[in-house]
């Protein structure tokens, strides 16, 4: 599919496999020139070599490693790869490759933004979470001490190559942790996505499904970008359950539930709440926290909301002094809803 940007519009492809055809499909956008690769230590491992082989036969090939983990996705990584693109001799005529799970994408996407002021980059995102979401729509972000996301660009990809093959060599909480995005879309956008996670019910039945269920998130995502690409209106809608998300992670220090965890969690809460105030239809909630527990995600994580505010208030969802709380009338559609950080006073623990 493509997602229709005029000047920054660029293609997706999803095809089981799809790691073994690397070459064809970069020759596609890049016919000659450097390129560095960009991942992690774990996905490295896998995949690194498979695709550098590939890329080898046509192309000066470096790469940079990172450690995995929320922790690289942080201004003190961003030196390291300057450097390593630095020593290659990476020019602006030349590619970028992010491949790995969401931080790397994130880290990858601002780097190649900043320097020498735009690099092209291609995204080959490895977990389901990158696959579904981060790796599509041209945010690149990274982490600050006071939350998440905090410094970072719009930069579109290239190119975002998809192969859910690479699924089968997660760890489960890896497949744990993108679910919680792939129910943030039924739930904002697609109430028969979510029928069908609800009627498959366990990651063993959903499995044969999946390569469909990234392409309908995926799509959902592609129509609300074209739509806002600067995230100032619909694709707001996007980060249902994420006011409170990024606020649990930097909470923890990134370091107890992961993004789709924090999301699942935020969700949750949100339409308990929205359905107390008489914002959300009653039963929203009940249906989200069965669907979580289903595959095995979180819904509570035993901390007062108020402890959370702080964060809440610096969250980049803030505009024109409103926090843009994301809510559902139902399941399958979302709204905007302007507030302040009172919103949660009456929260209790989340």
């Amino acid at each position: 599919m493509q997602v229709n940007l005029g000047a920054n519009s660029y293609p997706i492809v999803i095809e089981n496999g799809l790691l073994h055809k690397i070459k064809e499909q970069i020759a596609e956008i890049f016919p000659k020139g450097r390129i560095m690769v960009v991942s992690d230590d774990s996905v490295f491992a896998l995949y690194g070599e498979k695709v550098l082989s590939q890329l080898r036969e046509f192309y000066e090939c470096h790469s940079v490693i990172i450690p995995h983990g929320e922790a690289s996705k942080s201004f003190h990584m961003l030196p390291k790869l300057y450097e390593a693109m630095l020593e290659a001799k990476i020019s602006r005529s030349d590619l970028i490759i992010a491949l790995g799970g969401g931080v790397t994408g994130d880290l990858t996407g601002f780097a190649a933004a900043t320097y020498l002021r735009g690099v092209k980059y291609v995204q080959i995102p490895t977990s389901l979470l990158a696959q579904v979401d981060s790796s599509v729509g041209g945010k690149t972000a990274v982490d600050l001490p006071q939350g998440k996301n905090l410094v970072g660009a719009f930069y579109h990809p290239k190119l975002v190559l998809i192969d859910p093959d690479v699924l089968k060599t997660l760890p489960k909480r890896y497949l744990v942790d993108g679910m919680g995005e792939v129910i943030k879309y039924g739930c904002i956008k697609d109430a028969e996505l979510f029928d069908k996670l609800e009627q498959a019910g366990s990651f063993a039945d959903l499995m044969p499904q999946m390569a469909e269920m990234i392409a309908a998130c995926v799509d959902i995502k592609r129509r609300v970008v074209e739509k806002d690409q600067f995230d100032t209106g619909e694709r707001m809608l996007l980060n249902f359950g994420h006011t409170l998300a990024h606020t649990i992670e930097q909470y923890y220090h990134y370091e107890r539930e992961s993004h789709g965890e924090a999301v699942a969690i935020g969700m949750y809460q949100i339409t308990r709440l929205a359905e107390e105030k008489g914002l959300t239809e009653s039963g929203c909630a009940e249906r989200i926290r069965n669907v979580l527990q289903a595959y095995e995600l979180p819904y509570r994580c035993q901390v007062q909301a108020q402890e959370l505010t702080g964060a809440i208030e610096l969250d980049k969802k803030n505009l024109n002094r409103n926090l843009n709380v994301i809510l559902l009338r139902r399941i399958g559609e979302s709204y905007i809803y302007p507030t302040a950080s009172t919103f949660f006073a009456e929260a209790g623990e989340v």
